[in-house]
């Protein structure tokens, strides 16, 4: 009775956990994990010579179904099938027993993905898990050989079929364990019962694998409720704990479709961000400023054709295929030869301040040198300055004479980033490379 209301009790919290999660959280897609680890039996069997720490590791099999319901918790149902075992072999005792065991535990899952410690979508993240669960075991013990002979143990460890101090030699056969637990083991004083309520306490990390699949490894410590799992009450109560490895499957859609279940794709269609009574989606000109006047497009209106706007027009009225400013303002043609004559001569200022710049054989010749350089020493190559990249035209890393010339050529017809200063700066580095 005492055991069915703790488990009442812990069923209650979840119910309580869950209600409240689901009131703050939307509720997300159950996953499933096939596990298969190893457990390690801890309890009163266990000590002496001539007994290897692998005899109490044995093999187990688990199946969890998970539901997350907020980014911190989620509420898991956890299967286990397996065996505990020890032995213990001593000048005054030797005992060993077997146990099938089936174990069933409700689970909260405390989990660290959850966007303030890692991220939700993180590749690594690490949980704890706490429980309480119901356990069902029947110890078995291997007290006879495969002829159905007793193990009659002497004070050296070794087993025969007769007592140490026998004087009946010519009978005397040494024996072999099997590991074959033919016996069912009980107590003469005591039927205890072979199910008990157990408490696991678990902690791991996933790493994810795909969208859906992720990769889990866990340990989880099970404290028992009984003493009798390897059939000698002594002490504290049995525990045991299960290490595993696990794959496990997230259904539903990807978070990047869910992600866009709360959207109103409707509001989108419809919208009109500038409220300029065209729909963005239609809108070839966002953002125009409020008030203004726009064509079907959603574009200013510009009544002379002239490539501004009437809201920016200084001369709204502007004839017809004219040159204007930015303004919109008409452009004379004297302006127009004066801007020329500006740039025709700042040509020639320029070509003045690079006459002397090496030729192009010239630099093909040097060159040559570089490339021999680079070849005896292909460790040392000198890596472009950042600020003059611009002119390795095909990104080879490597300065050529004819990415030189389109540099000058460049900055002659005004069209460069290049200064006086840079030009120089790259024909110095062309020597250096």
């Amino acid at each position: 009775m005492k055991h069915k209301n703790i488990l009442l009790v812990f069923i209650l919290c979840i119910s309580t956990v869950v209600v409240y999660s689901q009131s703050t959280t939307p509720i997300q897609f159950p996953s499933v994990a096939i596990g298969i680890g190893f457990l390690s039996f801890d309890g009163d069997i266990g000590n002496g010579i001539n007994v290897s720490s692998l005899s109490k590791v044995k093999t187990g099999y688990n199946l969890t179904v998970e539901q997350r319901i907020g980014n911190f918790i989620g509420i898991s149902a956890n299967g286990l099938y397996g065996k505990l075992a020890n032995n213990e072999n001593t000048p005054t005792r030797n005992l060993n027993f077997q146990s099938k065991i089936i174990q069933g535990d409700l689970n909260l899952v405390f989990h660290f993905d959850n966007d303030k410690i890692f991220k939700r979508n993180s590749e690594f993240a690490p949980y704890i898990s706490v429980g309480v669960g119901f356990l069902k075991f029947d110890p078995y013990g291997d007290l006879k050989d495969k002829t159905g002979v007793p193990y009659v143990y002497w004070t050296d460890g070794s087993i025969h079929n007769l007592p140490e101090n026998t004087t009946n030699v010519a009978n005397l056969v040494s024996l072999q364990r099997d590991y074959t637990y033919e016996t069912q083991l009980k107590d003469s004083a005591t039927n205890y019962k072979r199910n008990t309520i157990s408490f696991p306490l678990g902690i791991g990390f996933k790493l994810k694998i795909t969208e859906h699949i992720d990769f889990n490894l866990a340990a989880t410590y099970y404290l028992t409720m009984t003493d009798w799992i390897d059939n000698l009450k002594s002490g504290g109560n049995d525990k045991y704990l299960y290490t595993n490895v696990s794959l496990q499957y997230t259904f539903g859609k990807k978070e990047s479709e869910a992600g866009y279940q709360s959207v109103d794709f409707s509001s989108i269609e419809n919208e009109d961000s500038d409220v300029d009574g065209v729909k963005d989606k239609f809108d070839l000109c966002p953002g125009t400023p409020k008030g203004v006047k726009v064509d079907a497009h959603g574009c200013p209106v510009d009544t002379d054709g002239d490539g501004v706007p009437d809201y920016l027009d200084k001369e709204p009225n502007s004839v017809k295929g004219v040159i204007v400013d930015v303004n919109g303002v008409t452009i004379s043609e004297k302006d127009i030869e004066k801007r020329q004559m500006l740039n025709d001569s700042g040509a020639v200022e320029r070509s003045k301040m690079i006459y002397n710049y090496p030729s192009l054989d010239y630099l093909k010749q040097v060159e040559k040198t570089n490339k021999e350089k680079r070849k005896k020493n292909p460790d040392g190559l000198a890596t472009i300055p950042y600020i003059l990249r611009g002119a390795d035209k095909n990104g080879d890393s490597y300065i050529s004479p004819e990415e030189i010339m389109a540099a000058v050529e460049s900055f002659i017809d005004g069209d460069s980033e290049f200064t006086v200063e840079k030009l120089n700066d790259l024909i110095d580095f062309f020597f250096e490379q």
